[in-house]
């Protein structure tokens, strides 16, 4: 994979030449760019130019003891698309990934043409909120890939998902490291949205099929004036993995439709 410097920390990432408006795909939190391996093949084998990256800490990119927030993350991205001269990009997010997306189209909004955000926690309801502190202290602990394991079983997964899937996902975010796990788990309760700038980019939240929302949609809904909603059936938190045929063919819809490329 290619990488990129930014203040001293390597980004790695994947590109496929295209011609079109440029899509960024947006890992989650202890997940990397492989999260979004059908997304990228998808808008590779349609002709667009397609970039997937390992934000800091996460994947192959360099894991320096920092303070891992969204900001940062979004940062990141504007950094690889300069890099990399794409302008009027579509970000699409994924979990963590979400906000990323957000906040990259609030504070960046002259490269952002458009924003997709997949079952992201944009604004964590009451319910969740409440319990970071206490997943934070715990992920603080020893055993800390245990709480990882835990947390993605009981929350991001239903009984329906692919069982050799969820192992694969499990393995993949209980190997990142405690200090990126810690920091970035903590920045990700501590975003708020209604902070940020107005986001006026066209804009689409896909949701998984679970019992209770990652996201307070009528907040998002505020905040997102306009917005397309979509939901999928039959999958978990990591719906783009699980039904990538359903998320693949609303984000097309989407940028079909509701955009002005």
């Amino acid at each position: 994979m290619p990488s990129v410097e930014r203040d001293g920390v390597r980004l790695f990432f994947e590109e496929a030449r295209g011609a079109g408006v440029p899509v960024v795909l947006i890992h989650g939190w202890c997940c990397d760019h492989d999260f979004l391996a059908p997304q990228f093949e998808h808008f590779a084998k349609k002709g667009r130019r397609v970039v997937g990256l390992d934000l800091s800490g996460h994947g192959a990119s360099d894991k320096p003891h920092e303070n891992y927030t969204m900001q940062r993350f979004a940062d990141d991205v504007a950094f690889l698309c300069e890099h990399l001269g794409l302008a009027k990009v579509v970000p699409i997010g994924h979990s963590m990934g979400g906000i990323v997306a957000f906040d990259l189209a609030s504070r960046y909004p002259e490269l952002v043409s458009a924003l997709i955000m997949l079952d992201a926690a944009i604004v964590l309801p009451p319910e969740a909120l409440a319990v970071v502190p206490r997943l934070v202290a715990e992920l603080s602990g020893p055993d800390y890939q245990r709480v990882i394991r835990e947390f993605v079983t009981k929350t991001l997964s239903l009984p329906t998902d692919d069982p050799e899937r969820r192992q694969k996902i499990l393995s993949a975010m209980a190997s990142a490291p405690q200090h990126v796990a810690v920091s970035a788990y903590r920045a990700l309760g501590e975003y708020d949205a209604a902070k940020t700038a107005r986001v006026t980019a066209p804009s689409l939240y896909i949701r998984a099929d679970e019992p209770s929302p990652r996201s307070d949609m009528d907040r998002v809904r505020e905040l997102l004036p306009g917005l397309a909603f979509g939901q999928t059936v039959g999958s978990g938190h990591f719906c783009q993995l699980e039904v990538p045929d359903q998320v693949n063919a609303m984000i097309d819809r989407f940028l079909a439709i509701g955009t002005s490329e």
